[in-house]
């Protein structure tokens, strides 16, 4: 679908106010700069800043959490035939599909930049990580809800955390490498790819009638013993 003039119009706005956080945060420091500071510096009434962002750490985050029910919704709709893995593979493939046209181009500099920010930056950091795992969470959750009495919240929780791990590692050292961002994604992929070797060998277990005693969790669907 053809962007707007309207539509283009605030992506180059998002995109110019992000721009000027990232140069006041890597030459000031993060927690000494103000929102009033990112709007002058981006050339923006505060006002129009709020309408974008929440506050100076969504910046950095863009709005990612806006569009985690592409994923939850994705693994709703597991078809039939498709197992665990397969369903968390197409899960990151149309999430990929609707983030990527939304994100603004970055060079790698500016990659580098917000990466350094948030791994430097403990409040940006604590954010980062419990965003990570409220995420792996809510995926294990809905991945356990699609294979009713097939699949064990442990085994979910391994899967979930196999592909993230992977595809934010992958991300990162492309990143730290210096890397564009069109070769950012290509890394992603490669995660993507890894963990899918592993994730694929889980099937799910026939259905069963009753959920398993507590303390008594199956890896693969079915009951074991100590």
């Amino acid at each position: 679908m053809q962007e707007t003039r309207r539509e283009r119009k605030k992506r180059l706005t998002r995109q110019r106010i992000v721009m000027a956080a990232i140069a006041l945060f890597e030459e000031q420091g993060y927690e000494q700069t103000t929102m009033a500071q990112i709007a002058a510096a981006a050339d923006v009434d505060p006002k129009t800043f709020s309408n974008y962002f929440r506050g100076k750490d969504d910046v950095l985050f863009v709005d990612v959490e806006q569009d985690y029910d592409v994923m939850f919704e994705a693994i709703a709709k597991r078809r039939p035939e498709e197992s665990p893995g397969e369903v968390l593979g197409r899960m990151v493939q149309e999430y990929r599909a609707h983030r990527r046209p939304k994100i603004p181009r970055r060079e790698p500099e500016e990659l580098s930049a917000a990466a350094r920010l948030v791994m430097t930056t403990p409040s940006l950091q604590a954010k980062s990580l419990y965003m990570l795992m409220e995420l792996q969470q809510r995926i294990a959750n809905e991945l356990v809800k699609a294979f009713p009495g097939q699949l064990d919240l442990i085994t979910a929780a391994a899967m979930t955390g196999s592909l993230l791990g992977a595809i934010q590692q992958t991300g990162l050292a492309s990143v730290q490498l210096g890397r564009s961002q069109e070769e950012l994604w290509e890394a992603t992929q490669r995660g993507l790819d890894i963990a899918m070797s592993g994730l694929l060998s889980v099937r799910p277990a026939p259905m069963v009638s009753a959920p398993p005693d507590e303390g008594d969790i199956p890896l693969t669907g079915e009951r074991t013993t100590p």
